[in-house]
């Protein structure tokens, strides 16, 4: 799916072998000739269905433990994982009651029900619907307006003007906000903050994500990256997953990479996964094999001047 040769193309039929089954049909019997050819088939179908297996069980075996899997509940307390925190934070101006002095990754399925989940998916459906990325991830911004389009972005207030009205609603917005709220509560008191100090920055964002291949570098979401290089601003980055790992989609687990060993959080709808944004959690997305991946990010930085305000509607 992703480049590369394909596992049985090394020993390719040859012409004279494929001349030979040509007159074996012409010869045959129809009767015999269906037979063969409905043989063909299953077999063609049996090595779709292993290279399909193949790439789905072997995807990323590096990784060791799974943190949270799918199917579990962790609630109605997070469940925290202390790591000790990187000199990154060393590089920037340090904020007392804010900048990460214990550092981690946490995850909670209470925080966010699955019913408004699914209404936040459906409002990032839409959204994307308007347009979307010819690769196979797409995002959208609803405080920067920022959309993918084709090989490029849009500004959606803009570009799409009067119709945004008939896409978002005033509720909508307030139930991101509240999830938003809730999301910089939990980090807080989770890492011994106060709230008051952190700010949400950009970007935050939906994602879609599937198993189209990538057309531009805008596509290729699988790198490994640490968010406090990547954005400078990043002092805490969460994720709240709008599909289920396994029936939505596979593939598309994230995964934190340690010396030790890569750890993975299997995503599951309403679950809020967080973490320090330094080089202690660099991370990356698996590749999606099949289905499609709704989630989005939330950051916060301690840092006022990177402060951005909760959309609203123009």
């Amino acid at each position: 799916v992703w480049g590369g040769s394909h596992p049985y193309s090394r020993n390719p039929v040859s012409m004279s072998n494929m001349s030979e089954i040509g007159n074996a049909l012409r010869q045959g019997s129809s009767w015999r000739s269906s037979r063969w050819l409905g043989a063909l088939l299953l077999v063609a179908v049996n090595v779709c269905l292993g290279a399909t297996w193949l790439y789905v069980t072997t995807s990323d075996s590096d990784i060791t433990e799974t943190l949270v899997g799918q199917g579990e509940i962790v609630s109605p307390e997070p469940r925290v994982f202390t790591v000790k925190c990187s000199e990154d934070y060393e590089n920037y101006k340090r904020y007392a009651g804010c900048t990460p002095q214990k550092c981690g990754r946490a995850i909670i399925d209470s925080l966010v029900t699955r019913d408004e989940a699914h209404v936040l998916r459906r409002l990032a459906e839409r959204g994307l619907a308007l347009a979307g990325s010819e690769g196979g991830a797409s995002i959208l911004d609803l405080h920067s307006g920022a959309l993918s389009m084709g090989k490029q972005f849009v500004n959606i207030y803009r570009y799409f003007g009067d119709q945004i009205s008939d896409v978002f609603t005033a509720e909508d917005f307030k139930l991101y906000s509240d999830v938003r709220g809730r999301i910089q509560a939990v980090i807080a008191e989770t890492f011994g903050l106060d709230p008051t100090l952190m700010y949400l920055t950009k970007p935050t964002f939906f994602s879609r994500i599937n198993s189209t291949a990538a057309k531009t570098q805008h596509d290729e979401y699988w790198h490994p990256h640490i968010d406090k290089e990547t954005y400078g601003s990043f002092d805490y980055t969460s994720l709240l997953y709008l599909s289920d790992y396994g029936s939505d989609f596979t593939g598309g687990r994230f995964i934190f990479i340690d010396q030790n060993g890569n750890r993975t959080v299997e995503p599951r709808t309403g679950r809020v996964s967080f973490f320090s944004s330094g080089s202690e959690n660099i991370h990356r997305v698996e590749r999606v094999a099949w289905g499609t991946r709704y989630a989005i990010t939330v950051s916060f930085t301690c840092d006022p001047a990177h402060a951005i305000s909760d959309p609203a509607l123009p």
